[in-house]
This record gives C-alpha cells, structure tokens and sequence, in this order.
C-alpha cells in the first residue's frame, strides 16, 4: 500500500469514533499526534496538530561535535516542518472529503490553506539534548506555535527569542492527579500536556511525557479521558504508579518506549530497552506499546567511542524473562500488541 493510501485508509479507520493518528516523521523519536476536536472545540479545522520532538534535517551535537555528533542514518520520511504543514493539510483536507463524499476522495485540497496560520497547534519537547530539542528545525516553526518543554529545554528555547509562548511543561506528581490540573493555557479544556519525572534521577533523563485528552462525541464525559505516554529513553515503574491512582481515571491509550537498551560504557544506563518497557506496559496496560528512539543512528565524536548498545525484539525479552522467573513473567497484557511504525507511517490508534 503507497503512502497515500496508507493516509486515506487511516482517516477512514479514524471517523466513525474520532480516533487519533500517529505519524512517525522519522525513524528515531519525531512524532505527529492528530487528535479529532470535540464538539465543543470552536476551532473550524476537525484535527487538533501535536508536534512531538522535531529533528528532520541536519546533524544534532551535543556540547561539541568532536564530543557528540549524529546523524540519521535514514533520511526523514518528513524533511522539514514546511512537510509537516502540507503533511497536515493534507490529512486536513481528506478528512473533510471523506466526511463529505465517502472513501472516493483523493486528498487534494479541498479548501485553502492560511498561510498566516501554522496548522502545527502545539509543540511539546521532552529534553534538552538536540536529538530532541533540535534548534535548526524548531527555529523552523512560526513564532506564534506554542512549546512545551522540559526545564532545561524550556530555558534553552526561550533563549532563542522566536517563541510568543513557551511552557515548562508542568509536572505530574502526587496520588490522586486531576489531569485538568496540568491544563495550561493556550490549551484547549479538553487537552493536557504533562511530565512524570523519577524523583532521584537528577538529570530527570529517565522520564514521559503525558498527553491527556477528553475527545468524545461531546465533551460532557470527561471521565473517559486517554493519555498517550511518551517516553523516548524510558521510565522506571515507580512514578508510573500515579497514573494507575489518578482521579478521574484515565485510560493508556498508547505507550512510546523504545526496545534498544543503549549504556554509555558500563557506568551509566540510557535508553531503557525492551524489558523495562515490558514491567511499564505490564503496570499502565496500555492499548498500544509502540517503540520510539530506536534508530541505529550515524555517530561520531568521543561520546560514540563508548556507547553500547543491545537491540531486543519483545518476544526476546519475553522469553529471558522465562527463563529468569517462570511462566507469569512470559505473559504480556493480553489485549496489547506491540506496534512498529516506521519511518514515514501513519497508524490508527482505535
């Protein structure tokens, strides 16, 4: 099936019931999360555009190219956030199609674009490295598009003097959560963006990145909110806990956790790997597992010398897993599949 069909056949799975889209715009940890608007929403376009890590073009370094330096070893499916607008109205404009005349529509536009507007609603950045908070493409957004980051990258951005808006994306913390509690404005009611962080984990490397959403028929039930848990380098099970004791409940749509479990030398854990990702999906049971940041990427600098990295299929996980504890440790969420979506691909979360 060519990219184009893949789109169309996506939308159609997503109207009967108003389910999001998740665009993978390269094949690291770049992401596109298009969540259909409530009723409620006043907004006159039917998809509401989040923008997750960018990096689509260039190199990224960090402290110093000699230090660290990388490069996709793929070209980006998405080059620049120019494609990604186009990519939007795309699916814009199809949707409105469908809606319209049925599945014989072709995703040509079927209205105009503003060219004085982004189609890109919000931003939201998870760490300050460069693989993350890649400056040369967020530079790339219009000023009016509002960030939410992490501490450190919310500094970094602000430094930059090109955002109107940028928020230190609140934490998520304590029992009982109300997810309205992390609403910011501009956000719209229905939608939030929060963080979870590991309180002994001074870097807060190991963290996620919470998307919450009430996106129902109308927004009157918002008890039924989902969350889409984005965690590029993986989080212990510990604060994950808060999720499973939120009030109102909230429902793990989708969780992003990558498989590789990457160490820098033997002194220090970065990415997580599979079998953290297994005890994250086996606590939040979440409806998707979808793996991120897994891309073998070109390196170079000093950095590169000492990287390691174990690349770990699920299924080899679980079976090491069985052989370490017995049968209960071989079982995964019965109604979960882990999702790859590669590079350039659009998935249906139902």
């Amino acid at each position: 099936m060519d990219s184009s069909s893949s789109l169309r056949s996506s939308i159609q799975a997503s109207l009967p019931d108003r389910r999001p889209l998740l665009h993978h715009l390269n094949a690291d940890t770049s992401w596109l999360l298009q969540l259909p608007r409530p009723d409620s929403d006043p907004s006159s376009r039917y998809w509401y555009n989040i923008l997750i890590d960018p990096w689509l073009s260039g190199s990224q370094s960090d402290i110093a190219s000699w230090f660290s330096q990388q490069w996709h070893a793929q070209p980006p499916a998405t080059e620049s956030i120019a494609a990604v607008e186009v990519l939007c109205q795309q699916v814009e404009s199809l949707t409105t199609d469908l809606r319209r005349s049925g599945s014989s529509a072709d995703g040509t536009a079927s209205q105009g674009t503003d060219s004085t507007t982004s189609m890109i609603d919000v931003v939201t950045i998870s760490h300050e490295f460069t693989d993350h908070c890649h400056r040369e493409t967020l530079l790339e957004l219009r000023p009016s598009v509002p960030v939410f980051a992490a501490t450190k990258a919310a500094a970094l951005v602000r430094g930059w003097n090109h955002f109107d808006t940028v928020h230190e994306t609140p934490l998520f913390s304590g029992d009982k959560v109300d997810w309205h509690e992390t609403n910011l404005e501009p956000l719209p009611k229905w939608l939030a963006i929060a963080r979870l962080v590991e309180a002994n984990n001074a870097l807060y490397y190991h963290s996620a990145v919470l998307i919450t959403f009430a996106n129902l028929y109308s927004s009157g039930n918002e008890g039924s909110a989902e969350v889409v848990v984005y965690t590029p380098h993986g989080i212990h099970s510990e604060p994950l806990q808060q999720l499973t004791t939120a009030s109102p409940r909230v429902k793990i749509l989708a969780l992003l956790h990558g498989l590789h479990d990457i160490k820098l030398s033997k002194a220090q854990q970065l990415n997580l790997g599979a079998h953290n990702g297994l005890q994250a999906q086996r606590l939040l049971e979440a409806k998707y597992w979808i793996g991120t940041h897994d891309e073998v990427k070109k390196g170079g600098g000093i950095v590169s010398w000492f990287l390691r990295r174990k690349i770990i299929s699920v299924k080899e996980a679980l079976e090491l897993e069985g052989h370490r504890g017995g049968e209960e440790d071989t079982k995964l969420v019965d109604n979960t599949a882990f999702v790859d979506i590669g590079n350039g691909e659009v998935s249906c979360l139902v």
